[in-house]
């Protein structure tokens, strides 16, 4: 591995079909030897925290929408969050913005976070897969903002970080979702 992509943002090349990934923007946490995880940043679902996690109500808003995070694990809860105290946090992704810990109480999500972003699952790659995957050109490694993360137009973030590159990646931002459109 040449260099760690943790905190870096992954966006699936055009030509990546796998529905679970295409168009995605994945906010990589780990990336080491063993494999990375991260989870995809403009998913979100239909289902509310209200109805999907009403355990986490007293830390966010009920009707904010639940976010799938990756295929890995669809069931369990992953929070990302902008800390008061970074030191909270499990890992540090950039700057205040990191995942909590899996033992921490709801009171540490809503008491010392300034706002905070729940997935469903998440995506991880095994040994030497995710450099692969970028050799491959499936992945374009980009730099993120930190309203990225928390981008209030996810629907529409592939766009916006790829236009934001300039050049070739703005014109593959207005490529349509099938090509033969062309």
């Amino acid at each position: 591995m040449d260099g760690s992509l943790a905190g870096r943002l992954l966006l699936a090349a055009p030509t990546l079909r796998d529905p679970n990934f295409a168009r995605t923007v994945v906010l990589v946490g780990v990336h080491n030897d063993d494999g990375a995880m991260g989870v995809v940043l403009n998913r979100p679902s239909e289902v509310s925290i209200g109805e999907a996690v009403p355990q986490l109500l007293e830390a966010v808003d009920e009707d904010e929408r639940l976010f799938i995070g990756g295929p890995v694990a669809p069931t369990s809860v992953v929070c990302l969050a902008e800390f008061d105290d970074p030191a909270r946090a499990e890992l540090i992704v950039m700057g205040r913005i990191g995942f909590l810990a899996s033992q921490a109480g709801i009171d540490e999500l809503g008491d010392g976070t300034r706002r905070c972003r729940v997935f469903a699952g998440y995506a991880g790659w095994g040994e030497a897969q995710l450099e692969g995957e970028i050799e491959r050109g499936d992945w374009i490694p980009s730099d993120p903002l930190p309203d990225d993360v928390f981008s209030d137009s996810a629907e529409t973030l592939w766009e916006t970080v790829l236009t934001r590159k300039g050049g070739q990646y703005a014109l593959i931002a207005r490529m349509p979702e099938d090509p033969s459109l062309n």
